[in-house]
């Protein structure tokens, strides 16, 4: 299985500024209590039923580079569609369920049609529909109502530590503290010697709520590093959508292992 490709559909294996608002001093940032921040930050969740985006994607890891033009539609809490393309080439389709995840690649003939468990074990990280969704809506990947926090002030931003670590896991989530948007959220797995950082750049306005405009993401494990930027072109949301996606037939089946 040729795992850039998954790279590429996923935006991220696990798995800042934000210059879309304006500056916050050291001096304005109010302290507040940990459990504040998070309702704040889910009361300004974006707001919606469903989405239709276009995007560019930049992926580089220690051996190539491409940057691929990327379709995103998005029905709340259902379903997350993506079509990347190359050269104007539809190269790979991906169709996420909270159930499971449908996907074939052209470059091989080559499908996977599976469970999130199969999955995520593949991968070496938890993974499900609901941190996909976060991820490319600029929330926690976490739900940061199911554990206590520490909260300080930090290079001008809310950071947001748990009281008590996930074993093997590191957590640490800065939040903007004008929108209470996501800054950037980090994941460490020390003894794999993984990490991953989630750097949201930039956030523009959909409607009048605060959308990610640019994610930068990168990702290490050992010696070896994977970073992906995300830049949101256009956003539309609560119009109709469809979610086209048939596996076309001669193709071969991938079994994760």
């Amino acid at each position: 299985m040729n795992r850039i490709l998954y790279l590429l559909c996923f935006f991220f294996l696990l798995l800042t500024s934000c210059k879309g608002t304006k500056a916050v001093t050291g001096s304005n940032v109010k302290k507040l209590k940990a459990e504040k921040i998070i309702a704040n930050h889910y009361n300004r969740a974006f707001n919606f039923k469903t989405l239709n985006a276009k995007l560019k994607v930049r992926y580089e890891d220690d051996e190539q580079s491409f940057s691929p033009n990327v379709s995103l539609r998005m029905e709340k809490d259902k379903k997350i569609w993506i079509s990347a393309k190359l050269l104007g080439i539809t190269v790979a389709k991906l169709l996420i369920t909270p159930e499971k995840v449908s996907y074939y690649e052209k470059a091989n003939n080559t499908y996977f049609d599976g469970n999130f468990e199969v999955l995520s074990a593949w991968l070496g990280t938890e993974l499900d529909f609901q941190k996909v969704q976060q991820l490319l809506l600029g929330q926690t990947l976490f739900n940061l109502r199911e554990d206590k926090y520490l909260s300080s002030v930090e290079n001008q931003k809310y950071q947001l530590r748990p009281k008590k670590e996930l074993e093997l896991f590191e957590r640490l989530f800065l939040i903007n503290p004008d929108s209470f948007k996501m800054a950037s959220q980090q994941l460490k797995q020390p003894v794999e010697n993984r990490n991953l950082t989630i750097g949201y750049t930039a956030y523009q306005k959909v409607g009048n709520q605060d959308f990610p405009k640019e994610i930068y993401i990168e990702a290490s494990e050992a010696k070896q590093k994977t970073s992906i930027k995300i830049d949101y072109r256009t956003v539309d949301y609560n119009a109709s959508v469809s979610f086209p996606f048939k596996i076309p037939s001669g193709y071969e089946q991938v079994t994760i292992k």
